[in-house]
């Protein structure tokens, strides 16, 4: 069967799961054996193809701005002067110059994937215009390629580096800052054939994995020998992505980000090299960090295609737990309060009052619609409860109410699942709306003020905005919905995501935690960084992709030059 038709039967056919899931939302509401395994054993056959995720946003502060500033190429300018996703931008819409891809290497590509590309228009446009991004772009992909192998995406590469193609790299498509846009067309590799577990080290608690398998299923596979890996971000997401844009999630302040959690991995460059970034030990002082540099790197220095992954065991028991508040600004006290007090709490989300009329309307559920706080405790089940009575005593002194707590498998499940599924929660408010998802984090002794202070323009904003946070690594997300069709509520949402952004800066804190750059984030990062770190990234850019392939367009902003 041809791709193309295969990619249609697929896009039109198959529902994915959260797409039948915001459905059923809105019709609802209008040990171990120790073993080490060295060959490839494992490749899934199925993959989640919408995007998910979770977020927070920003009203105009006077800001501090850094001298010397610079211009850049007119490719990155539009005809009124204004650099897109530079500083000062605020275009949502994401444009770029284009130019139709050589014939030659259509041909070369067909060589190198044979049926694995498609042309079609549906699947091009299905690639290049993500539906959980607030930007958009102008231009969709010439090409989209599914590569099967690491030897085929340096093949691709190569050939596109020879044109001066622009590439883009693809996963599971959850990402919210416009990543995976082709704002210059070019050809777009989908990762998600390269799908499998390369090599299983039980002893050594490690993985070796390609790049296109999600982190669901991954842990679907580990589960037998009693290992996972924690971080859990948007249903959907690909290993590979999660690395792009160093991601993290709900365990995060327990077990860490990405960064943390990646050994080694290996990555095609703009020539078509293949490099590996290290071994399997899990320290190394042998020269430059060249993981922790293609972490985060959103595609701009290489397509990752392998990845060492460290694991954990999955604990013997745990408590999850809940607790209600006055206000907003109690429950991110108690929170930082909690992780203050030494205890190892696997998960502290935070839940604004929007939130959970949210996922009571969603879930029928009739949850006291206040400020909450969600827990999970792991370890021995004396650990867990003895931390759980901790933490109860600390939320009654600081105005907590109705501590309930859960330890049986299908109801800490059901607590777990709403706070997941919070963000398709919120259409069932808004059914016809879409939303601005974005995420700003800060020093946790900061987090308190930073909500309270954004929950005042949230609150007086005529949009429906919900609070959901990280709140024990001072992670803080919104979601804003939006008429789209109404140009007043789009300017409401980034004048809310701007404040929101301005306010975590001023607080020594960052303009994404977890969720990246793309081109959403790139016009905060000078009064982040300053322009010299800029231009070191930028000088980092051009040494490896002297030709501006890789994923143009977005993480260092188009002001910056040398």
């Amino acid at each position: 069967m041809a791709f193309s038709s295969w990619f249609s039967r697929l896009r039109f056919s198959s529902k994915p799961f959260y797409g039948n899931l915001r459905h059923s939302l809105l019709n609802r509401n209008t040990t171990q054996t120790s073993q080490t395994r060295e060959t490839p054993i494992f490749s899934w056959g199925s993959s989640l193809l919408l995007p998910l995720a979770l977020a927070v946003s920003a009203g105009s502060l006077s800001h501090h701005t850094h001298t010397n500033p610079s211009l850049c190429d007119a490719s990155d300018v539009d005809p009124r002067g204004l650099s897109f996703g530079g500083k000062g931008s605020k275009d949502y819409l994401v444009k770029g110059s284009h130019k139709d891809i050589p014939q030659e290497l259509v041909n070369e590509l067909k060589a190198i994937c044979q049926d694995d590309m498609t042309m079609d228009f549906d699947g091009r446009y299905f690639h290049g215009k993500p539906p959980n991004s607030f930007h958009k772009a102008v231009n969709i992909p010439d090409v989209v390629v599914f590569p099967r192998s690491e030897d085929e995406v340096s093949k691709i590469v190569k050939c596109c580096n020879k044109y001066k193609v622009p590439i883009v790299p693809y996963g599971g498509a959850t990402s919210l800052e416009g990543h995976t846009l082709s704002p210059q067309g070019g050809v777009c590799i989908d990762m998600t054939l390269m799908k499998g577990v390369k090599s299983l080290h039980v002893e050594d608690m490690d993985v070796v994995v390609e790049a296109g398998i999600g982190w669901i299923e991954l842990n679907e596979y580990l589960e037998p020998y009693g290992l996972f890996f924690p971080l859990d971000p948007g249903p959907g997401a690909t290993i590979g992505g999660m690395c792009a844009t160093r991601c993290s999630g709900s365990l995060a302040v327990r077990y860490g980000t990405m960064r943390e959690n990646v050994i080694n991995l290996k990555a095609v460059l703009a020539n078509g090299d293949i490099v590996k970034t290290g071994s399997r030990a899990r320290k190394s002082a042998a020269g430059y960090d060249l993981t922790r540099l293609m972490i985060g790197s959103e595609g701009t220095l290489g397509v990752i295609t392998e990845v060492t992954l460290r694991l954990q065991k999955i604990p013997q028991y745990s408590v999850v737990a809940m607790c209600n508040f006055p206000t907003i600004k109690d429950a991110a006290n108690v929170a930082m309060v909690t992780m203050l007090s030494g205890i190892q709490v696997s998960r502290v989300e935070l839940l604004d009052e929007v939130q959970v009329k949210a996922i009571n309307i969603a879930n029928g559920k009739n949850l006291p619609e206040v400020p909450t706080l969600m827990f999970e405790f792991g370890g021995t089940e004396a650990y867990s409860r003895e931390q759980t009575l901790i933490v109860q005593k600390i939320a009654a002194e600081h105005n907590g109410s109705d501590f309930i707590f859960a330890e049986d498998p299908e109801a800490k499940k059901e607590l777990w699942r709403i706070r997941k599924e919070a963000l398709w929660a919120c259409f069932a408010m808004e059914p016809s709306f879409e939303a601005m998802i974005s995420d700003v984090c800060v020093p946790l002794s900061h987090l308190a003020e930073l909500i309270s202070r954004s929950k005042k323009e949230l609150d007086a904003s005529p949009l429906v905005c919900t609070v959901v946070a990280h709140a024990g690594d001072g992670n803080f997300h919104t979601v804003i919905l939006f008429d789209p069709s109404q140009v007043e509520h789009r300017r409401e949402a980034e004048r809310l995501n701007h404040f929101m952004v301005h306010t975590a800066l001023s607080m020594e804190g960052t303009c994404t935690g977890e969720h990246g750059v793309g081109t959403g984030k790139m016009k905060y990062l000078e009064k982040e960084f300053g322009t010299e770190a800029l231009r070191t990234m930028k000088s980092i850019k051009a040494a490896l992709d002297p030709n501006g392939i890789m994923n143009p367009g977005k993480l260092i902003p188009p002001h910056v030059c040398f």
